[in-house]
């Protein structure tokens, strides 16, 4: 089977590039740096402590106080992290910096990995989440590398697919040094794929150690008032943070809603990938809304008036804390359509009241714990118009659900500790 697995992939290989080139028409970084995708990286000055592995985005900032915790026991330039996504790759750059060396993630193909584990030379590797690629298991295996799969998560429908191939999905899963699972649930999920009993446990979520930097609460603290007029204005202000295609149109309309009985109401929308920041700019305006770009406003201290418009697009990378600081209540996106939806866990650690929709299967922990503590609301599209004007509304309500939201996040930290000391890095 892995024979098979890996002449389909070689095979596929001119196709995945052609979808690079393809997706390239909107985010130009998709036809650079291909050699990294090939294992062409510089080798290290000096050795590798720690390899971690982070898909995009999300992965890239559940990873950080790893990454963080990992810098400060090595030292900077002795943690490499890879992603896949161009956008994951600019998170890695302007949160880590020089700290870290990074590159794109090796292809899954034996000469591929070989090459970048013969330049790279990782004493450890850390993949987070769902990352289960045969090759690259399968070599670090082979050369005595360590390989933990953090933050591990695996729905029902993940285990359904691997389950058509459970004798490959067994044989892969034997080649992982730990699972350091999110949950009871998925650790059985594990386990019942064929995972070594022994080397499953369950850790939680370390997305619920994420530390909030306190120049994001600064900047938000001056959007809220660029926005609003003063620090605690009288305009309600709602964010949709992290929208897909598909959800735009819902939340324009609900905001529309709103605007009927909250004419000075302030809806920040915030796509997820940037190469769709215009198409929704074009969308609001096309709407009817008056809207404003977050770059135009530029840095605090710049001078300008106060925002009159009714939206406000969050055109810029790495500044969702700031969004979710200036705002009353969030909408975390993703969930509307079937993506998954995203860290619902960031606005509750600030204490406002969390909407999201029913598709939450990649955050199902997150989504319960908020749910069963009265700290988020599960909305569909018809509901959520009459939610916010509830929420903006009742500040005193908003502040039982924030206030539920955010003591569900302080109960559920230390998986970063329990982890760091799994791969033996406390």
């Amino acid at each position: 089977m892995r024979a098979l697995y890996t002449v389909l992939l070689y095979l596929l290989t001119p196709f995945v590039l052609l979808r690079l080139l393809w997706r390239s028409r909107e985010l130009q970084a998709y036809r650079q740096r291909w050699g990294e995708r090939f294992g062409f990286v510089a080798p290290p000055p000096e050795p590798i402590a720690v390899w971690v592995h982070a898909v995009s985005v999300g992965e890239t900032l559940a990873a950080l106080p790893l990454i963080r915790a990992l810098v400060a026991r090595h030292g900077e330039g002795r943690v490499w992290v890879t992603t896949t996504t161009p956008t994951g790759s600019e998170r890695v750059r302007s949160a880590l910096g020089a700290q870290v060396r990074h590159s794109y993630a090796p292809y899954d193909l034996p000469d591929v990995v070989a090459r970048f584990l013969a330049r790279v030379r990782p004493a450890k590797v850390v993949v987070m989440e769902t990352e289960l690629w045969p090759n690259l298991l399968r070599a670090t295996a082979a050369r005595g590398i360590a390989l933990t799969i953090a933050n591990a998560r695996l729905s029902p429908r993940s285990l359904r697919g691997y389950s058509r191939v459970a004798g490959f999905a067994r044989a892969t899963l034997a080649d992982v040094a730990h699972i350091a699972a999110q949950s009871e649930a998925d650790a059985q999920r594990f386990r019942a794929l064929g995972a070594p009993e022994a080397r499953v446990s369950v850790m939680g979520n370390i997305k619920f150690d994420q530390t909030i930097p306190e120049a994001q609460l600064a900047l938000g603290a001056w959007l809220r008032e660029r926005c609003s007029g003063r620090p605690a204005g009288t305009r309600s202000i709602w964010i949709a943070a992290s929208t897909h295609e598909g959800e735009d149109e819902i939340l324009l309309a609900a905001h529309r809603e709103l605007l009927r009985t909250d004419a000075q109401a302030l809806l920040m929308l915030v796509p997820r990938h940037p190469q769709r920041f215009d198409a929704v700019g074009r969308l609001a305006e096309k709407s009817g809304f008056s809207v404003q770009r977050r770059s135009a406003l530029g840095a605090p201290g710049a001078e300008g008036d106060v925002l009159t418009a009714q939206v406000l697009l969050g055109d810029s990378m790495g500044e969702m804390y700031a969004y979710f600081a200036a705002a009353d209540v969030a909408f975390v996106g993703g969930s509307l359509v079937p993506v998954g939806g995203h860290n619902v866990l960031e606005p509750a650690a600030l204490g406002l009241p969390v909407l999201f929709g029913p598709h939450m299967h990649n955050f199902v922990q997150a989504r319960d714990l908020l749910l069963d503590a009265q700290g988020g609301i599960q909305i569909s599209a018809n509901s959520l118009p009459e939610s916010l004007r509830v929420l903006l509304r009742d500040e005193r309500r908003r502040h039982e659900i924030g206030d539920a939201g955010r003591r569900v996040v302080d109960a559920n930290r230390g998986a970063l500790q329990r982890l760091l000391q799994q791969i033996g890095e406390a």
